[in-house]
């Protein structure tokens, strides 16, 4: 018997505008389209639904017939709204369509994986399939969340949350990238089950990188969207009390209003020429950028796990990142770098220590790329992905 997998997401590739969770979406079902041949499961059917949406811009892509995708097969819609509902009928209405079909096909099981929540895609998702009894398993990406919830349409979302929200997410098995996101859901919504996987995350492999030259400065690098949760003037207000010589590249975009609020604040705290601002960086050349630097910083208020940590390990570069980084524990544990507090004085302390110990810098650029292949590799993290679908229909009785 086969099972079908509908991915549902709001967005997909190439709408990298969005950021990390384009690239954990796209590499999870890139990797599951591949995992027939590797000999991991070969009668899955797999078929990902999604917007047109590219931030207030479509994609320039063919919408409602199927198209392959980096190997995937998936469907464009077009959405009526151009902010971050992204309500789609098209899906919907298609959606609804091929779930009341798979009820009378007793050849094929289906299950749904919604990412993200907050918007109409996944919740009215999350409603047809409930409707037709098909099991949700649903990926948050960092949208369940107290500090998510008390930002960006705050009172919208617990208008939602009450009406119907509680009850959609008390149907689905929710799948947690990290242990402090698990947290954080259950503090929120006691779900049918949670399990916990990380993201599958493109790594540099066995490329040869360009390590940091020796230089007058400590060079740090943030790479990530731009925006408030990011602690981008946390970051900068203990960048200005620091007399060490230091540069900071600033590698990602964001909304164009903060862009230039960053920038006069930086310009205020007198650091317009320590900072190095060189917009979205391309796939194929941000690994030798995070390698050409000594740190990585993140010092986010909130992160349910954060890609480019793993991808700046991959490459041998140390991490400094705030507590709530959702691998701040598998930093700490493995000792792969710093880990601060949101103060100024935490994060200026920790950048000291880093810039002090050049010792255990050159020992996380020797052993992390190791350590992250094998912790982090497509086939073992498939592997639980497939188990993960196993269990939730044995669970729905299938």
């Amino acid at each position: 018997m086969a099972l079908k997998i509908y991915q549902i997401t709001a967005s997909y590739k190439p709408a990298y505008i969005y950021g990390g969770p384009i690239q954990s979406v796209g590499k999870l079902c890139e990797a599951l389209c591949k995992s027939g041949d590797k000999g991991l499961e070969n009668n899955n059917i797999l078929q990902v639904f999604t917007t047109t949406a590219n931030g207030n811009q479509e994609l320039n892509v063919v919408s409602g017939i199927p198209l392959i995708v980096y190997g995937v097969p998936v469907i464009y819609f077009k959405r009526w709204t151009k902010d971050h509902s992204h309500f789609s009928p098209g899906l919907l209405w298609r959606l609804r369509r091929e779930l009341r079909q798979a009820k009378y096909d007793i050849n094929n099981k289906s299950i749904i994986h919604i990412h993200a929540w907050w918007n109409l895609v996944s919740i009215l998702s999350c409603l047809v399939a409930k409707w037709y009894n098909v099991p949700v398993v649903l990926s948050p990406r960092g949208m369940l969340t107290s500090y998510t919830q008390a930002n960006r349409n705050s009172i919208t979302k617990k208008i939602i949350h009450k009406l119907v929200g509680k009850r959609l997410l008390r149907y689905c098995h929710i799948h947690a990238t990290s242990n402090q996101e698990q947290k954080e859901i259950l503090e929120i919504v006691q779900p049918k089950s949670i399990s916990v996987i990380p993201n599958l995350v493109n790594l540099a492999g066995g490329r040869v990188l360009k390590a940091p030259s020796e230089a007058d400065f400590f060079k740090l690098i943030f790479l990530s969207r731009i925006e408030e949760k990011k602690g981008l003037e946390l970051l900068f207000e203990s960048l200005a009390l620091i007399e060490i010589p230091l540069m900071l590249t600033i590698a990602g975009s964001g909304e164009e209003s903060y862009v230039r609020r960053l920038k006069q604040k930086a310009g205020s705290l007198k650091l317009g020429d320590r900072i190095n601002w060189v917009g979205q960086v391309s796939n194929e050349d941000k690994f030798n950028l995070i390698a050409n630097h000594d740190l990585l910083v993140l010092t986010s208020y909130n992160e349910n796990f954060a890609n480019v940590i793993i991808e700046s390990l991959s490459v041998g570069t140390a991490v400094l990142v705030s507590e709530h980084v959702g691998l701040a524990d598998y930093i700490e544990k493995n000792d792969l770098g710093w880990i601060c507090s949101l103060t100024s004085e935490s994060i200026q302390n920790n950048l000291l220590k880093a810039f002090e110990d050049s010792q255990k810098r050159q020992s996380i650029r020797n052993s992390a790329p190791s350590t992250i292949r094998k912790d982090f590799s497509d086939d073992a993290l498939v592997k639980k992905y497939l188990d993960l679908y196993e269990n939730v229909l044995n669970k729905n009785g299938g």
